[in-house]
């Protein structure tokens, strides 16, 4: 018995459809092509969006730049430049570094942030007392308590 589907994906694709295949929510999809980051796709007679190859191939591409933590504005000036052959790997490699010293600055701040709370949970005994130098430290006006002196 013949089988009904075929293994060689069909062109064009619904909005789930592409969805699906490009890893993002249709909710997504509609706010990136409401971004401009997705050109205007194609309608169908009755007024259905329907999505190309390359269209996917868009998606998949903000996806992963996405997941690594690009903005919105950084994913518009990557898109024109791979959607660009005249373009040069300098100018991709700058947004690149300037994307990973921007990751570097908010690691540090989060290290700091992660060595601030240990040392709260340390000074704090954890027991039937309502004293508290986590909640005295939060509460400080300065960030620094009176009961919880932070180095």
């Amino acid at each position: 018995m013949p089988s009904t589907l075929s293994s060689t994906p069909q062109w064009p694709v619904a909005i789930g459809e592409a969805a699906r295949r490009a890893g993002v929510s249709a909710r997504m999809l509609r706010h990136y092509e409401g971004l401009g980051l997705l050109a205007r796709v194609a309608r169908s007679d009755s007024g259905y969006r329907q999505y190309s190859e390359a269209d996917v191939h868009v998606l998949r591409f903000i996806r992963r730049s996405r997941d690594l933590g690009f903005s919105i504005e950084e994913i518009t000036t990557l898109l024109g430049l791979w959607q660009d052959q005249e373009r040069t790997s300098a100018s991709v490699k700058q947004i690149a570094q300037a994307h990973i010293d921007t990751l570097s600055e908010r690691i540090a701040a989060m290290q700091a942030m992660q060595r601030s709370l240990q040392s709260l949970v340390q000074c704090c005994h954890g027991d039937d007392r309502p004293d508290c130098p986590i909640l005295d430290d939060l509460a400080a006006a300065d960030g620094v308590s009176g009961s919880a002196r932070l180095p």
